[in-house]
């Protein structure tokens, strides 16, 4: 996206699949891993397709048009939640993002599908490092920009898909952790990834600890931690970049 707000949860991605999970619940149809993780990864493919289509051409109209359909369908969900409380009870925590509880449900297919995707990401890194000098240079240096772009849209839509399946839509983790290691990986994006691997759970599980400690009752879901985190790294991307680059 050559943008440096980019990420799952503010181009529309999360939000997607977090979307058709509470569609597919709403008929009864996202029971078990296999079908919430095939709504998950459904809609995070069609959220990024649409994204990518009206965003063409502009990092900045590319991520304006992300947070918009974020917005949309985080309405439209609340809204089917609210109509159908019974139905959606067993997914209020997950609906806002949380970790409260899943340690008991059956993980095995969501696990074994970001396992994939994150060996494909690793596969990918050097292209992707080629990639960030440009089009015409990683053609120059035998990297198909075309292959992998799509490949690398598949493996995000994976990934959030499976992640969100798992845990429901968790924001801004995608933004906080690359901007963190961002300056130790050098720019080397198989590094960056590296990384990112392996301090996005350590955060994810921090500010677990601290949703589970804030109220006495414990119960504030580990979305609204990672939202306080990114709001003011998100005000510092965009005074560290400028608008130029978004």
């Amino acid at each position: 996206s050559r943008n440096p707000l980019a990420e799952p949860g503010i181009l529309g991605v999360t939000a997607g699949a977090g979307f058709a999970v509470t569609v597919g619940s709403a008929l009864g149809l996202a029971t078990g891993q296999a079908g919430e993780l095939g709504f998950a990864i459904t809609g995070s493919v069609l959220a990024a397709l649409l994204v990518a289509a009206v965003g063409k051409g502009s990092p900045l109209r590319l991520v304006l048009t992300g947070v918009a359909l974020t917005a949309v369908l985080g309405g439209v969900a609340l809204g089917m939640r609210l109509m159908l409380p019974d139905a959606f009870d067993t997914y209020r925590f997950w609906s806002v993002g949380s970790l409260a509880g899943r340690e008991q449900a059956p993980l095995a297919l969501p696990l074994a599908a970001i396992a994939v995707s994150l060996l494909g990401a690793l596969l990918l890194s050097r292209a992707l490092n080629a990639l960030t000098l440009g089009a015409n240079v990683a053609h120059t240096l035998g990297a198909g920009v075309g292959r992998v772009r799509a490949a690398t849209l598949v493996l995000i839509t994976v990934l959030s898909g499976a992640a969100t399946a798992v845990a429901g839509p968790i924001l801004f983790v995608g933004l906080i952790v690359p901007h963190l290691v961002r300056k130790p990986a050098g720019g080397s994006v198989p590094w960056l990834i590296l990384y990112a691997m392996v301090l996005g759970p350590i955060l994810l599980l921090v500010a677990d600890i601290g949703s589970r400690v804030l109220l006495p009752t414990g119960e504030v879901p580990v979305a609204i931690v990672t939202a306080f985190l990114g709001g003011p790294m998100l005000i510092w991307a965009v005074r560290r970049y400028g608008a130029g680059s978004l």
